[in-house]
């Protein structure tokens, strides 16, 4: 008896200091909460309200329905062009994530200095995007770049015009972003290449298996989660792309590089139209919506987690 009096005790004083570590708990991650709620729920919900405003600062907004959305499916020129250049630099996803899974092999080799050479490969990815674009600018020069006068004195080729060509501008951008492939995406690869259990490689050995049969038979398929994490992430990153663009040429040469954010943020801070430009914005969210789904059912025949049974890629 005096025993269960014990456990009783003991267990309704464990019961008060978990309720007390539950309110110091709450209490201490109140701040980001409040944070999260005025800072990003709160703008959120009332660009909900205002996409089916007219609002142009600073007169009051007036309810209009689905008129933003309407004037932006029919009337509005400027967001088909723009979707299509966002589009165009999907690209530059499986080019970029190509580049960081070489640097992540490379990387995940014993080599003198390793550490050093990691650091060297990220340091693009950290510096700043208006010095990020001033310095390809410069690379991109059409009459005294480094790129074309490169060009021209090894191969006597007139290089093109680059972020001033037409043709050229968007491929320039997607050349531009390979810079920083040695950021993110590549520090995720190599954690994930280091996590792959090194007994598969050598039974896969002892089987006979060359370098390729382990890199498609072991690599590519222990790896897919992390490749599928940074496929996600690069296609949600390229369709919100709008600093380099902004920065480098404004939307020009002719729209050219005319992105569907870069319309957004003129919509709402050059003409002033908050309403109109809260519609585009969650015609974005939904566009990204669909996108990272359709990513998902896709992933369902290539991607392999540990905790399935494996299967063979279209299974």
């Amino acid at each position: 008896m005096r025993h269960l009096v014990l456990f009783e005790a003991r267990t309704r004083r464990q019961s008060q200091i978990s309720r007390v570590e539950q309110r110091w708990g709450y209490l201490l991650i109140s701040p980001w909460i409040l944070g999260f709620l005025f800072f990003s729920v709160g703008p959120m919900v009332a660009s909900l309200y205002l996409g089916f405003t007219n609002y142009e600062m600073p007169l009051p907004p007036r309810w209009i329905g689905l008129g933003n959305y309407v004037k932006a499916f029919t009337t509005d020129q400027l967001v088909p062009r723009s979707l299509l250049n966002t589009s165009f630099m999907l690209l530059g996803v499986p080019l970029g994530l190509g580049a960081s899974l070489l640097l992540a092999l490379l990387l995940d080799r014993e080599i003198p200095g390793r550490a050093v050479w990691r650091t060297v490969y990220y340091l693009p990815s950290i510096v700043p995007t208006v010095a990020t674009v001033m310095l390809f600018q410069y690379i991109f020069q059409p009459q005294y770049g480094l790129i074309n006068s490169l060009l021209w004195k090894a191969f006597g080729i007139e290089g093109p015009g680059w972020f001033n060509s037409v043709q050229w501008v968007k491929p320039t951008f997607i050349l531009m972003g390979l810079w920083a492939a040695g950021g993110p995406p590549m520090i995720i690869l190599l954690a994930g290449l280091q996590n792959i259990p090194q007994e598969l490689y050598e039974a896969a050995v002892v089987d006979g298996a060359g370098q390729w049969d382990k890199f498609a038979n072991i690599t590519i398929p222990m790896l897919s989660p992390t490749i599928f994490f940074n496929l996600i992430i690069g296609v949600i990153g390229t369709f919100k792309i709008f600093s380099a663009a902004y920065i480098g040429t404004a939307g020009g040469p002719a729209y050219a590089s005319y992105f569907y954010v870069l319309h957004i943020f003129y919509n709402a801070f050059s003409y002033w139209r908050s309403g109109y430009a809260s519609a585009l914005a969650w015609i974005l969210f939904m566009i990204i919506l669909f996108f990272t789904l359709v990513q998902f059912k896709a992933s369902e025949a290539w991607v392999y987690y540990e905790t399935t049974t494996m299967r063979q890629p279209g299974q």
